[in-house]
């Protein structure tokens, strides 16, 4: 979506919650009285020209905290980590030109996952636009397609009722980003305050509730499956339905899978639980999807990284129902049998409600056959990994942060082989609690999405599992961190390598590491002292305890362990791009 139609405008209603009808504001003050009436608690942003009558009302109001991060891509980071980890709408504030072109890395990473959050951007003076003005560009044309939708406010009068769209498009249907582009003489402009109750458009009208005839026919197959499989993503998560899958799973039995942005939908330590699928999923996930006969996908989409290649997917029947409240994803990739479309929580408390009145059950022996063969596939342990007492295995810290945090810490991860093990060893038992960046894999986001988490949740511990190059990459938001009193413990798995790129480059480009060594890392603990925080360095594996031990106890310390591991270690399994879910690589003896 992007611009608006005339007929919204005509269509929409609402009721004015304001008191002072006859007072005048500027746009600026509209905005701030707009973000207040919505229950915005805190803006990340960074402030330059075309914004500042924006954060002159900013500094003159208290009911939300002003962010001031240091580079504006991690403004949106850390507004999406903020709505990823809590149910709010995370909200960022950029200038016109390079505060907008720094925005949209952030912007197509919320894009891609799926992150409800509204951005707010600056822009040259109305009667400047498309004169190539001073730190102008064109935000609208821009951000198209990375966005949910956007809007250019040309009135001031329109702006209150724009705003309200903004959160509605944000957070209803398939969720997204939303930007509102201003003028910056839009916001000196005056008018009266009318903040509509709600809003009705007519071009958007998104479904929630499943159609209750598809539902029963998902549920008598399920019922009548010899081998069935429940395939959930990040719908589950974004749709707070994980209660519902919860007791889906535990009243049928059947195994279940969390995509990558779906851990944690499902209880990882449950014995149902068979991992994630996928490039990098179990063994006994990947076999289990690819020979069941029922198939239930969940607020999942079929991408690339989950079913490899789709002809390969395709080549054993089975039936397949898919639950989504977007209409686009089912059928996208692979042909489904019982397309569902409907928000998926309401979608299960159908499905539950149906069965709770059927007399049907699943057949015991079918089921029971099924997962004797599954854990034959799980008997593989294709997780599993050789020690060591003289290097540190990126693995075992892991684990054992997870160990330590009892599986109840936030964990944002930046990407590469860290989030892999991240995703494969911490075990999520609840939703929320893994922030990454799944569908755009954007390095840099790991410190500023831990920002979002704490800011969202203060009483939490918040872990950040990166890597050297990553990192790197918005490092200078440590200084954010000190400003605003922030103590997420981060996690270096530090290899002196751009791991998976180095991965990839041993198995398909036969060992020629092109640019992919970091031969000039900085001295991490003095970088990171220098901004205020505490630094460790561990190389010895018997010293991973300890230091672990120390940095979690320091409660009100930002504290930054550079952990030295094994460089030669690669992330198992593996399905090779091109490759069908079974053709996968276990481990070096596999090339």
């Amino acid at each position: 979506m992007s611009s608006e139609r005339p007929s919204d405008r005509q269509s929409d209603r609402g009721v004015d919650k304001s008191s002072d009808r006859n007072t005048e504001y500027t746009g600026a003050e509209i905005l701030v009285k707009c973000l207040a009436e919505e229950g915005v608690e805190h803006v990340f942003g960074y402030p330059g020209g075309a914004v500042l009558y924006i954060y002159d009302a900013i500094f003159n109001q208290r009911k939300f905290q002003h962010i001031l991060v240091r580079h504006e891509q991690a403004a949106i980071h850390a507004a999406d980590a903020y709505s990823r980890s809590s149910n709010k709408v995370g909200v960022a504030l950029v200038t016109s030109g390079p505060g907008v072109t720094n925005a949209v890395t952030g912007l197509a990473t919320a894009y891609m996952d799926s992150i409800p959050m509204v951005v707010i951007s600056g822009q040259v003076p109305s009667h400047a636009i498309g004169e190539d003005a001073f730190q102008e560009c064109d935000t609208v044309g821009i951000t198209r397609p990375c966005v949910k939708h956007n809007f250019l406010v040309k009135d001031v009068r329109e702006l209150a009722d724009t705003v309200k769209k903004a959160f509605f498009i944000a957070t209803t249907g398939r969720p997204g980003p939303v930007l509102i582009d201003i003028p910056k003489d839009i916001s000196n402009h005056k008018t009266t305050f009318h903040y509509p109750k709600e809003i009705e458009m007519r071009s958007y009208r998104p479904v929630d509730k499943g159609h209750a005839g598809q539902i029963r026919k998902a549920v008598q197959l399920l019922l009548q499956a010899e081998r069935p499989m429940i395939y959930t993503g990040g719908g589950v998560i974004l749709a707070n339905a994980a209660p519902e899958l919860n007791k889906l799973v535990d009243q049928l039995g059947f195994p279940v899978t969390n995509t990558l942005m779906g851990l944690g939908g499902f209880r990882a330590t449950d014995e149902k639980f068979v991992g994630m699928p996928g490039m990098h999923g179990t063994y006994e996930a990947n076999m289990a999807m690819q020979h069941c006969d029922v198939l239930i996908a969940i607020g999942a989409r079929f991408d690339d990284r989950v079913i490899g290649n789709p002809k390969h997917f395709a080549s054993h029947p089975r039936k397949i129902i898919h639950v989504d409240i977007d209409p686009s994803s089912i059928s996208k990739r692979v042909k489904v049998d019982i397309p569902i479309v409907g928000n998926v929580k309401d979608v299960l408390v159908e499905m539950l409600s149906q069965l709770a009145a059927s007399d049907a059950k699943p057949n015991a022996k079918y089921l029971a056959d099924w997962w004797k063969q599954i854990n034959k596939w799980r008997a593989q342990d294709c997780l599993a990994f050789s020690d060591s007492s003289e290097i540190i295995k990126p693995q075992s810290v892991i684990q054992k942060v997870c160990e330590l945090t009892r599986g109840d810490a936030f964990v944002t991860s930046d990407v590469g082989q860290h989030q892999m093990w991240a995703a494969q060893y911490y075990k999520f038992n609840q939703p929320k609690r893994w922030i990454n960046s799944g569908g755009l894999g954007t390095m840099g986001v790991g410190l500023p999405y831990a920002m979002g988490v704490q800011m969202a949740n203060p009483d939490a511990t918040v872990a950040c599992i990166t890597g050297e190059a990553s990192i790197q990459m918005c490092i200078q938001e440590l200084a954010t961190c000190k400003q605003y009193h922030l103590t997420p413990k981060i996690i270096l798995l530090n290899n002196r390598a751009l791991g998976m790129v180095r991965q990839w480059q041993q198995i398909d480009y036969a060992g020629r590491y092109a640019e992919s060594y970091m031969d000039s890392l900085p001295d991490f603990t003095k970088l990171v002292e220098a901004y205020g925080h505490v630094g460790m360095k561990i190389e010895n594996p018997a010293d991973v305890d300890g230091a672990l031990q120390e940095a979690f106890a320091m409660k009100d310390k930002l504290v930054f362990m550079n952990f030295i591991t094994d460089q030669d270690e690669k992330v198992w399994p593996m399905v090779k791009a091109g490759k069908g879910l079974t053709e996968m690589l276990l481990g070096s003896e596999d090339l």
